[in-house]
């Protein structure tokens, strides 16, 4: 039986330059397409005053899954049945994976969720009515959620990008991934379907945290 303390082990001989961080992993999430969508969005999809509804929550505290369901459309094509998930926020944005992207035919940036800078246009549809999200598509970055106590254990700190491993079938190691520190989450690493496609991994994959030697440079999140 191959224990995880082989496998850092075996990660520490082959991968160079890297060293586990604190010997401890974590859960790795799986992140379908979805939206978020604004309150005019809301409003003008579902109608005025619409409150989204909850079908379950999700493993963010305070996030869920809604009942309601959008279609989003590209130049190129449209994707069916998009999960919408609340609560509504500021601006609308759909989170997509480069599959997405090419199916609708989208040029949308690799962003951390929230950062819109040069994000592509969509239209999103439910039933009859239409709206046009300027601005809102992104393929979602990679990212790891922690509490400051988690920070504090796997000895990382806001936004400091760190290398995982993830195991799967075809296990990878994701370098550059973004630490979240917030007080309102929940320990979990989020990679969307083309990742875990990569690295053939299920929905109770683990990741182990790993960091470059001293001396590496690499980029933050942007």
């Amino acid at each position: 039986m191959v224990t995880e303390v082989f496998v850092r082990q075996l990660v520490s001989r082959v991968v160079a330059g890297m060293q586990t961080q604190s010997g401890e992993s974590g859960p790795v999430e799986i992140s379908g397409r979805h939206v978020h969508l604004s309150q005019a969005h809301v409003d003008a999809l579902f109608g005025v005053g619409h409150q989204l509804t909850l079908e379950r929550a999700i493993s963010q505290p305070g996030q869920f899954l809604s009942r309601e369901r959008v279609r989003l459309a590209g130049p190129k094509g449209i994707l069916e049945n998009v999960a919408v998930l609340g609560p509504v926020r500021r601006d609308t944005q759909a989170e997509l994976s480069a599959t997405d992207a090419r199916q609708l035919g989208v040029n949308a940036p690799l962003r951390m969720s929230g950062d819109l800078r040069e994000a592509a246009d969509l239209v999103i549809l439910a039933g009859d009515k239409v709206v046009h999200a300027l601005g809102s598509a992104i393929i979602a970055r990679n990212h790891i959620h922690m509490t400051p106590a988690d920070a504090e254990r796997f000895r990382v700190a806001h936004l400091e990008p760190v290398s995982v491993r993830v195991q799967g079938e075809r296990s990878l190691v994701f370098e550059n991934v973004p630490v979240r520190v917030d007080e309102k989450c929940k320990l979990a690493m989020h990679i969307d379907i083309d990742e875990a496609n990569a690295c053939l991994c299920g929905k109770d994959a683990l990741g182990i945290l790993l960091r470059r030697s001293a001396g590496f440079a690499c980029n933050g999140p942007e």
